[in-house]
């Protein structure tokens, strides 16, 4: 029973920290920020395709991002396909919910002393709040169901390539697994955001050609590709305290059946 309870306990703290980071990062990522600026850097000014040049602007999401790909790599290596599938869907559910609530909510009519406290800024300048709320909350429906379908489709590529690698390597080179899968799932992630919400669902005279999707799609795909592999000891450090609080007999035991049950694509 005492090991039931704690396998339990794992999901839900690991489910906890998937589903807060994924709600969190797509709330954030209204904001696109320089990584340059923010590092104290110059702007890349990289050349991509058609010489178009590229800085490294990106998603606030991106902060968090990375914590969900750490976290579907831990649940998959103790909880196999089913729990990262069971953890991926309810995410889509909770994220469209705050969605759906955030849009009712911008519905509602103002109070009046609401907007005359806060009818400047800090430099006194004219300020509606409610136009700010709502421009802030509020992000085009093309978006969200581009970065929906991205990660959705991109949490099942994840946990196929991570199984197909893990029967490769066994139970050793965790980094192999984790990093290959992520870098696999980001790849195609990257692009079909950009493609749903920029290319196949934008208005005609605000879409991206095909060489812009391109393009910022390589720009975000670096990213990624330098954190995944920057995050690795992470995992390790994170296996370690698993297999402390589980013990290592049931720990691997855990491994075990989690890639015995995670066979096929879906």
């Amino acid at each position: 029973m005492k090991m039931i309870d704690k396998k339990t306990n794992l999901f839900i703290v690991l489910s906890g920290i998937f589903l807060t980071n994924a709600l969190l990062a797509e709330l954030v990522g209204i904001k696109i920020f320089s990584l340059e600026a923010s590092l104290g850097f110059n702007p890349a000014q990289i050349k991509m395709l058609d010489d178009w040049v590229l800085d490294f602007n990106l998603t606030a999401g991106v902060v968090l991002w990375p914590v969900v790909f750490v976290t579907t790599d831990i649940i998959n290596e103790y909880f196999g396909k089913q729990g990262v599938k069971r953890i991926t869907f309810l995410t889509i559910i909770f994220i469209s919910y705050s969605f759906l609530v955030i849009t009712i909510v911008t519905w509602l009519e103002p109070a009046q002393f609401w907007l005359e406290v806060n009818k400047t800024d800090d430099q006194g300048n004219p300020f509606n709040m409610d136009f700010a709320f709502n421009k802030v909350f509020l992000q085009g429906a093309r978006i969200i169901v581009g970065s929906l379908t991205a990660f959705l489709i991109g949490q099942l590529l994840d946990v196929f390539v991570f199984h197909k690698l893990r029967k490769i390597t066994g139970s050793k080179w965790l980094w192999v697994r984790a990093t290959g899968s992520t870098l696999i799932s980001q790849l195609v992630d990257s692009f079909v955001v950009l493609f749903i919400a920029f290319y196949f669902l934008a208005p005609a005279e605000t879409k991206w050609t095909t060489t812009q999707v391109v393009s910022v799609g390589l720009i975000n795909y670096i990213y990624k590709f330098v954190v995944a592999v920057v995050l690795t000891p992470v995992l390790y450090i994170a296996h370690y305290l698993i297999d402390n609080y589980l013990g290592k007999d049931k720990a691997e035991e855990m491994m075990e059946n989690a890639a015995d049950s995670s066979e096929g694509f879906f």
